[in-house]
């Protein structure tokens, strides 16, 4: 092992560190892989029956399965921030903050691995529940490991995390790309600009973002990056809409989020209809002029969209479709809805739905549904404002036979559920915006407030916090940007897009949590942004999945795979 890195000297050099001991983080990740298999062995024992996995054994057994589904995350987590981290010492672009966060990532997930992950505050999966002894980490006791472990748990190493942010450094993206690292920089200049300095304003009167900001988002592409050149998009694909939207939600989550309502429409239309419905529809979107809104939840549905009950019913050339829908975002200001109804009452479950592609009059505060047998009312929130939440009533509205998407019944679901692995992965970037900006407010904050002498960021626990908010907003950055570079090469990614968004809405409402609690009571009130981070940050482990059915997706994908 490298004298440098004794955790009794005075001066550490982690990038030498590094440098000098790859074979410790690959002989990690390899034991990793051979825990993980075991692991997978001894439930897919459990929960098989005649030769399949058997749903009601996967219930009973939910709280092991989910914890695999954790235990996963947490490894691909290390994988790819080791995997960014070489990429930078390959292009010399790593730095001391960036060593320093890949040592404790893997200190600490390591440890949490081998006593106990957190999956929620009241829920800790342990390695006996996943069918693991004690003998099965005993490659942690490796001289070299250990060592590791040691020092990456140390406030050495925290200092030195803290130290580089404290001087306005923070970990490298790893974009490593020049148009990447382009539109990262004019969003973020946007962001200060246009976003931040309003945001609480937005979020204290519940307005919606302004039209002006709107039409300046427009222009700057936010609404045409997924979209196909050839339909007037700028077709970058899903890594640069991670970076768009990470910096949006950075200032704003609302701001982040109206992306998605494009992308979402966008993907569907794209994938799912004709020819003359992307001729119709997609320059819009791309252009801003349309804004779209995804009508899909219902009262009593949640996540088991399977239950939906509204109908849409064929008469002539027109289907007349009815039902109530609920949590429908950014719906009175939007041009268009794709409502997910059911044309076939026969077919039970997913295969009698359909997809709708429904033109309606924008509306506004005081008349938010301006159509004909359509009405609603707003569902106050405590956060996630700047777009507004609605239950619509759906009463008899017709549509044309040509708005069914694609022009053939059944397909709903289907096209929905191509569409999953982008939503999730837009989440997850937006969620890891939340988390740098909670990161920052904490951050400032501890060093403008002095107690007992001198700034609070001096103290262990303060800036233990923030080391700890530094490294984990990093972990959950890297298998966002993973997942999105391997939907961008067409690669199935759904179980890492699952794990993306698992592991970085955690991660949101954790740096948020300790962002408040380093404010103090001065977090606790409203005139401090943090409040509405923190409010913002909570629904991210509830949309697009919530946390349990996000598990439950990842770890049926992993036992079949």
């Amino acid at each position: 092992m490298d004298s440098s890195v004794n955790i009794n000297s005075e001066v550490i050099n982690f990038k030498q560190y590094i440098s000098s001991n790859k074979d410790v983080f690959t002989k990690i990740l390899k034991e990793l892989e051979v825990v993980s298999k075991k692991t997978k062995d001894f439930l897919k024992s459990t929960l098989t029956k005649d030769d399949r996995i058997d749903n009601q054994l996967l219930e009973l057994n939910q709280f092991q399965t989910h914890g695999f589904a954790w235990f996963e995350t947490y490894r691909i987590g290390l994988r790819e921030t080791y995997n960014w981290y070489s990429r930078l010492t390959q292009e010399n672009k790593d730095s001391e903050i960036d060593a320093s966060i890949t040592i404790f990532a893997f200190a600490e997930y390591l440890t949490q691995m081998s006593n106990g992950i957190m999956m929620s505050q009241s829920e800790i999966i342990r390695p006996h529940d996943l069918g693991l002894k004690d003998n099965d980490f005993n490659f942690l006791q490796d001289n070299e490991i250990n060592d590791m472990i040691e020092i990456g748990l140390s406030d050495k190493i925290k200092k030195v995390i803290v130290d580089s942010l404290d001087k306005d450094m923070f970990a490298n993206l790893g974009l490593n790309d020049e148009t990447l690292e382009m539109i990262q920089d004019q969003f973020k200049k946007f962001t200060e600009e246009e976003i931040l300095p309003h945001a609480n304003e937005w979020h204290l009167k519940d307005d919606l973002i302004p039209d002006e900001t709107l039409k300046k988002m427009a222009e700057l592409g936010v609404f045409s990056i997924a979209i196909p050149e050839n339909y007037g998009g700028l077709g970058m694909g899903k890594v640069a809409m991670c970076v768009v939207t990470e910096e949006l939600s950075r200032g704003f989550l609302a701001a982040g989020s109206l992306g998605t309502r494009a992308e979402i429409a966008g993907e569907l239309i794209r994938l799912g209809g004709t020819e003359e419905q992307k001729k119709k529809y997609l320059p819009g979107i791309a252009s801003g002029e349309l804004l779209t809104t995804a009508v899909f939840t219902e009262p009593n549905t949640g996540s088991d969209l399977g239950s939906l009950s509204t109908r849409a019913v064929k008469s002539g050339d027109e289907y007349v479709i009815t039902g109530n829908k609920t949590w429908i975002t950014h719906g009175a200001r939007s041009d268009l809805m794709t409502v997910l109804a059911r044309t076939n009452p026969d077919q039970k479950g997913y295969k009698g739905l359909s997809m709708f592609l429904v033109e309606k009059p924008r509306g506004n505060c005081e008349n938010p549904f301006p159509m004909e047998g359509m009405s609603g009312g707003e569902i106050e929130v405590l956060g996630y404002r700047g777009m507004k939440e609605y239950e619509i009533a759906l009463d008899g509205i017709k549509v044309s036979k040509n708005d069914l998407l694609g022009e053939e019944e059944g397909n709903g679901f289907k096209q929905l559920m191509e569409t999953f692995e982008s939503a999730r992965i837009q989440t997850a970037a937006r969620a890891v915006g939340v988390a740098q900006n909670a990161l920052e407010l904490a951050l400032q904050y501890s060093k403008d407030r002095s107690q007992f002498g001198k700034q609070i960021i001096k103290f262990p626990r303060i800036f233990s916090k923030l080391a700890w908010m530094a490294m984990e907003t990093t972990v959950a950055r890297q298998i966002t940007l993973f997942s999105a570079r391997e939907k961008d090469n067409d690669i199935r990614c759904d179980i890492e897009a699952g794990m993306a968004k698992l592991l970085a809405a955690r991660v949101a409402w954790s740096n948020s949590d300790s962002a408040l609690q380093i404010h103090g009571g001065n977090g606790y009130a409203l005139e401090y942004p943090v409040s509405r981070v923190l409010c913002d940050s909570r629904i991210l482990n509830i949309f697009e999945g919530a946390a349990e059915i996000q598990a439950q997706i990842i770890v049926k994908g992993l036992l079949v795979r």
